[in-house]
């Protein structure tokens, strides 16, 4: 089969979905996809609304059933679903209901191989059973940690004949890798559906997939490598990365002395008593160009930072310093143009006693930091970024910025931000969840 776009409405709001689906269709998508969290939220209506807006086009209701394959396939069919997805890791009893009710309806039915054991063995099964498409499924939470579907894709590939969908990630660059591996459906999700001008983005990745060539694109790609971790956290804001870590990671009061800049990068420690800048000092031999010095002096004055320890820095290509403490030559550190977050702003130093440790755990208010964690850190504050999951917490502050800059762009044509996410709806609702009385 010739290439298809499907275009996946992952939306909570029915009516951003259905307006989105309009640019993506004037961009040329072919086929739209209700998208497992728009049908748990506004249920098969979702499929109904999307199919009287486009009567013409395929329309699939990713239900992702598990159970009961005859009851959820039979009402996304009378609810004007072309398509319906089942997970292979439904029994093998349901996957066989989801086709024979498909083939009663007029559905076709859709296999997703998601964290299914062996996804060639069952690829087989399903073209002998009937079914009409396989799904390469990267999940989500998956593409946060920089995984790619691409040799799944061509591990299924090979063991059949069936159309096969992939989804994950997949942008104006990787839906040419996806072809070349054997995709014949391309589903794209964020990538449209978070970009500012859905219609361009739509067009843009069938003129990819048709000429085989990458168009290159800044957002909608997730990192695997130090270098891509660094490029994020410089694109993100804190904001962003706190939002990704569900509001967490900030280093309270900690802000800004030298405002219009944004740092990140490994974290050097240094716990030192208030006033005592001889391991802060130390600290800056200890570190690495781009890495970014972390001290704790309690939270109180005099000051362990200055002018010449800031220049030093600057010699060494030391992305910038947090202290949880006092700082002091403010301004000849904003005319050398260093980079400094600090709690507190003062002439005072103390003495070099040469207490405390250098490349420790430190606590700064209730958040540990130890060596090589990530630090970011912008005008609105420093966050911590635990080195395990840096990556991970990277990509999802992408995913959160590339949602907002969708937001944005409807609050400007729409109004408010509480319109637009409907928020009242979402307020959450007041009771005894565990039903008692």
């Amino acid at each position: 089969m010739e290439p298809v776009l499907q275009v996946a409405l992952d939306f909570l709001e029915l009516r951003r979905a259905l307006e989105l689906a309009a640019e993506a269709v004037r961009g040329g998508a072919q086929w739209l996809e209700a998208g497992t969290p728009l049908i748990k939220s506004a249920g098969l209506d979702a499929v109904r609304e999307l199919r009287r807006a486009f009567p013409k086009h395929t329309i699939v209701a990713d239900l992702k059933t598990m159970d009961a394959g005859r009851i959820e396939m039979e009402a996304a069919a009378k609810a004007g679903a072309s398509v319906g997805t089942v997970l292979g890791t439904a029994s093998e009893s349901t996957i066989l209901e989801c086709i024979e009710a498909g083939r009663h309806h007029g559905l076709d039915i859709h296999v997703d191989l998601l964290n299914v054991p062996d996804p060639a063995g069952l690829a087989r099964k399903c073209e002998e059973w009937g079914a009409h498409h396989l799904g390469i499924h990267m999940p989500i939470d998956d593409q946060m940690r920089g995984h790619s579907p691409t040799e799944l894709l061509k591990l299924v590939r090979a063991a059949t004949r069936l159309p096969i969908a992939v989804a994950g990630g997949l942008n104006s660059e990787t839906v040419v890798d996806a072809l070349e591996a054997g995709a014949d459906i391309l589903i794209v999700g964020g990538a449209i559906t978070k970009a500012q001008d859905a219609e361009k983005a739509t067009r843009e990745i069938l003129q990819a997939a048709a000429t085989r060539k990458k168009i290159a694109t800044t957002l909608f790609k997730r990192g695997t490598t130090d270098d891509d971790l660094r490029t994020i956290l410089l694109t993100v804001s804190t904001p962003n990365i706190s939002d990704a870590m569900h509001r967490s990671g900030e280093l309270p009061g900690v802000n800004s002395v030298n405002p219009g800049f944004r740092r990140a990068g490994p974290a050097v420690t240094c716990r030192t008593a208030p006033g005592d800048w001889s391991k802060p000092v130390r600290a800056i031999d200890e570190a690495r160009p781009g890495d970014m010095i972390v001290i704790d002096a309690c939270g109180l004055t005099p000051a362990v930072w200055g002018e010449l320890a800031s220049h030093s820095c600057m010699n060494k290509g030391v992305a910038g310093v947090v202290i949880h403490g006092a700082i002091r030559d403010i301004d000849e550190i904003r005319r050398m143009q260093f980079p400094a977050w600090a709690t507190h702003i003062t002439p005072t130093a103390g003495e070099p006693r040469g207490f405390g440790e250098l490349q420790v755990a430190i606590n700064i208010r209730g958040v540990e930091i130890r060596p090589g964690d990530w630090i970011a850190a912008d005008d609105s504050g420093v966050v911590r970024i635990p080195r395990a999951h840096a990556i991970e917490t990277a990509n999802r502050a992408m995913n959160v910025l590339e949602a907002e800059n969708r937001l944005r762009e409807e609050i400007g044509k729409k109004g408010t931000l509480a319109q637009v996410v409907e928020l009242e709806r979402w307020e959450k609702e007041i009771g005894d969840r565990h039903g008692r009385s």
